[in-house]
């Protein structure tokens, strides 16, 4: 660990982050962690501590802000030892780190909305944005290697959202072209995911190449086997679609490699509709927002068992969204209700008793 951490953080930071694995068994509940790419206005150690006061496990670290700055944490183990002794001076502990933003821009048009994502000197240049973002999320998978991490969420973006809708008219060719476009600009990146012994997991969302299960799917099919590529699964994408959130785990069962916990509810009031209408999140006139855990309509219990179906044993990861609640109130109130919702599998039938 970095000389300037004391004594005691960094031996306790060594003896947990020296085999990161999920510490979870059949009898032990997944560890509770919350997002920090919503709070990256905050230091590390600020959002520590108050993660460690709202009762969480651990923090799944965004790569923005300064939680992890991926060019650091992939070629200097004195920072992230330095990143990890904050995490270990707090008792929190890392399983996953998230890199969306880098992630969108490897496969989008890269517009001027872009610009938000990367650096000034790339604005107006699309393909540089691309290059750009393509060693990024390599670095990202360097950087998890070098944290004791095996897991990296994110975006993998998708050059033809635009025309989920079909009008102006979109060939099938088209629709084909992309998918395989997206398995070529994600391949040489998955090469070093799986170099460093890392997996990646697409959080399926509106605006990627794949945002519902079908599309998952017909990703998969592009990528082949490739066993370091899954998913970072997250309900309140898939409620306000339509989709079923407890089939999605079950239809891809070992491809979930991690879980976001967000709610969401649906406002459909005959004069909104289900593409939000181009109101800003926290609007009451749109037709879907998303909320905080348990605020929504989602059915956590039967996502709760389906996960248990399909032997998932990570973190359960809160990532707080609610533009109508307090955030603290938020990831405090998303904590306990995380934590009294989850459950694991008996093991047995409730009626194994009366057999011989």
């Amino acid at each position: 660990m970095a000389a300037e951490l004391p004594l005691r953080w960094r031996a306790q930071a060594l003896a947990w982050y020296g085999n990161n694995e999920t510490p979870t068994s059949p009898n032990m509940p997944r560890p509770v962690t919350i997002f920090t790419g919503q709070w990256a206005d905050l230091t590390l150690d600020t959002m520590a501590g108050k993660a460690k006061g709202w009762g969480y496990d651990g923090l799944e670290l965004g790569c923005w802000g300064d939680h992890v700055e991926v060019e650091k944490a992939a070629t200097d183990r004195a920072y992230c030892d330095r990143q990890l002794g904050i995490l270990a001076k707090h008792g929190l502990r890392v399983w996953a780190i998230s890199n969306h933003l880098a992630g969108q821009l490897v496969c989008d048009p890269n517009d001027k909305r872009a610009h938000a994502f990367c650096p000034k000197a790339l604005h107006g240049n699309p393909e540089g944005i691309r290059r750009w973002a393509t060693e990024q999320m390599k670095l990202t998978a360097r950087a998890a290697k070098n944290l004791g991490v095996k897991q990296v969420n994110g975006f993998t973006g998708s050059p033809i959202w635009d025309g989920w809708y079909g009008f102006p008219p979109v060939s099938p060719e088209d629709v084909e072209e992309g998918f395989r476009s997206v398995a070529r600009a994600w391949r040489p990146i998955l090469d070093v995911f799986q170099e460093c012994g890392v997996r990646f997991g697409l959080e399926v969302h509106p605006t990627e190449i794949a945002y519902d299960s079908v599309t998952a799917a017909r990703l998969l099919e592009h990528l082949g086997d490739r066993e370091e590529f899954g998913f970072n699964f997250d309900p309140s994408h898939f409620h306000w679609q339509g989709v079923d959130p407890a089939g999605f785990v079950r239809e891809f069962g070992k491809r979930i490699f991690h879980v976001h916990m967000k709610d969401a509810v649906v406002n459909l009031n005959g004069r909104n509709g289900i593409l939000s209408s181009h109101l800003p999140f926290g609007d009451p006139r749109r037709g879907w927002d998303f909320r905080s855990p348990g605020r929504g309509q989602i059915k956590f219990e039967e996502i709760i068992r389906a996960l248990n179906d399909v032997g998932y044993e990570g973190p359960l990861s809160v990532e707080w969204e609610d533009a109508g609640m307090d955030r603290e109130h938020g990831a405090a109130e998303a904590c306990g209700f995380v934590r009294k919702l989850d459950f694991r599998s008996s093991g047995r039938r409730f009626d194994s008793a009366f057999e011989r």
